[in-house]
């Protein structure tokens, strides 16, 4: 990358960790100590819990002491009786409930055309026609199922999203889709508040001043109450990285309604993310432009007008985080073949707000085997042990994948649920990475055939 007065070198050195026996790579910037918040990593020095142990049963490999419970599947019966479970298991949070109870709120990436939709609900449903939405489960203090039900329905695509500092999930469209397309009767691209105790207190109520458009996952500073959000479109000119500005920040469950400003990322110099290369390289100046019409009433948000000097795009934005006093935003990867500017493997940005600096912390290089983690990093989380827990979304094996505080990447998971042939295995990808809120329990979903899974061991080891 050719540097620009905008660009400057950072302290801290980047290194690579060559993992061979893991068959992949990864560059990250320095220490990472705000990222990666906690006791020291997993097996120091060995970088994970030791390798993957096949299960018997053929759902999902774990290292040894681990064990896992499935607590829902596509297709089974919804315990409030409202229908069947739907498919296409997606974006997830964990919140406390009273009593040692956990809630889980479950995203349904279901399009108009799928098999297994959320089940319509009164009171709960935006538009009859959308075949998307999210369940909501409900555990008791030794994880067992008390509860499963629709929390919200009528919506489409529903991706990732992100928890709120008051407890409630955004649920987040990944369309652009506007009534009268695909049989909708209303339009679609936003962004929906889902109280996991009681989802009628939320209903369903698009936050219509966060913007339409393919929204992927979101995330708030607790502090000044402003939301991030990140958009993976589909075709050139990539998604933007956005920021909503509340009138009411902070103020619970009807801070998002009340309105505010939508902004959109300019890196000076810089239109198109892939084109950095440098691990460590950070962008001092970057600005936040009004949005011209959120609404995308005529035009898609990332081709409207943002002056002479443009806007930031990036292929494949999705994951989304708040950690320490910095967001922190996953490209998935970048092919020059589908128009990017330059080729990777997955790429993890950080932006300080009150510096306004952006900054490449991580890449992620190609793997040597398809069959092993750490390539095409989603869904993503902080892990009690400290570091990183990554789902992979991308070609051959499918794995909930670490990243230790040093950047040695670890298989945590397998997918061992093959939805292709014994001669052609494809397998689902790994969504909705979470922890309960004591640390214990890591929740995760398979996308296809839709399972939630409860994982649990020795964490904190």
């Amino acid at each position: 990358m050719s540097e620009t007065p905008s660009v400057t070198r950072r302290q801290a050195i980047a290194r690579t960790a060559a993992l061979g026996a893991l068959g992949t790579s990864i560059a990250f910037a320095g220490d990472l100590s705000e990222l990666f918040a906690g006791t020291a990593s997993a097996q120091s020095g060995r970088g994970g819990y030791g390798p993957l142990v096949p299960d018997p049963r053929g759902l999902l490999d774990l290292p040894a002491g681990f064990r896992y419970r499935v607590l829902s599947r596509e297709g089974d019966r919804l315990r409030s009786g409202e229908g069947a479970v739907p498919g296409n298991h997606d974006g997830m949070s964990a919140f406390a409930g009273r009593h040692g109870r956990v809630h889980l709120v479950r995203n349904h990436e279901n399009r108009h055309n799928a098999a297994r939709p959320v089940p319509v609900i009164e009171g709960l449903t935006y538009d009859p026609a959308g075949k998307g939405g999210c369940t909501a489960l409900t555990l008791d203090s030794r994880g067992r199922v008390l509860a499963e039900r629709v929390a919200i329905a009528g919506t489409a695509v529903n991706c990732a999203g992100g928890p709120t500092p008051w407890g409630t999930w955004l649920t987040c469209e990944e369309t652009e889709d506007k009534a009268g397309t695909n049989g909708y009767t209303k339009d679609h691209g936003f962004i929906f508040q889902v109280d996991p105790a009681d989802p009628y207190r939320t209903g369903a109520v698009p936050l219509t001043a966060m913007g339409r458009f393919q929204h992927e996952a979101v995330a708030i500073d607790p502090a000044r109450g402003i939301v991030y959000e990140t958009e993976d479109a589909f075709l050139k000119p990539f998604g933007l990285f956005y920021r909503f500005l509340p009138q009411k920040p902070l103020g619970g469950v009807g801070s998002l309604r009340a309105g505010g400003r939508l902004q959109a990322m300019r890196v000076p110099d810089v239109p198109d993310l892939s084109a950095v290369q440098e691990i460590g390289a950070a962008f001092d100046r970057v600005e936040w432009v009004d949005v011209p019409d959120p609404l995308a009433t005529g035009t898609p948000i990332r081709l409207q007008d943002f002056g002479p000097k443009g806007i930031t795009h990036a292929q494949k934005l999705e994951g989304c985080y708040w950690g320490g006093r910095s967001v922190y935003f996953v490209s998935s990867f970048a092919r020059s073949t589908e128009g990017s500017a330059a080729d990777h493997y997955g790429q993890i940005w950080r932006y300080e707000p009150t510096a306004r600096r952006l900054t490449l912390v991580i890449v992620f290089g190609p793997g040597t085997d398809l069959q092993l983690p750490g390539e095409s990093p989603d869904n993503i989380c902080l892990a009690p042990s400290g570091g990183l827990m990554v789902c992979e979304d991308g070609n051959g094996a499918q794995h909930v994948y670490g990243v230790t505080r040093r950047g040695e990447v670890y298989p945590m998971a397998r997918n061992r649920q093959n939805v292709g042939t014994p001669e052609e295995p494809e397998w689902g990808e790994f969504a909705g990475v979470t922890f309960s809120p004591d640390g214990d329990t890591m929740y995760v979903n398979c996308y296809a055939p839709g399972t939630t899974f409860a994982v649990t061991g020795p964490w904190r080891r």
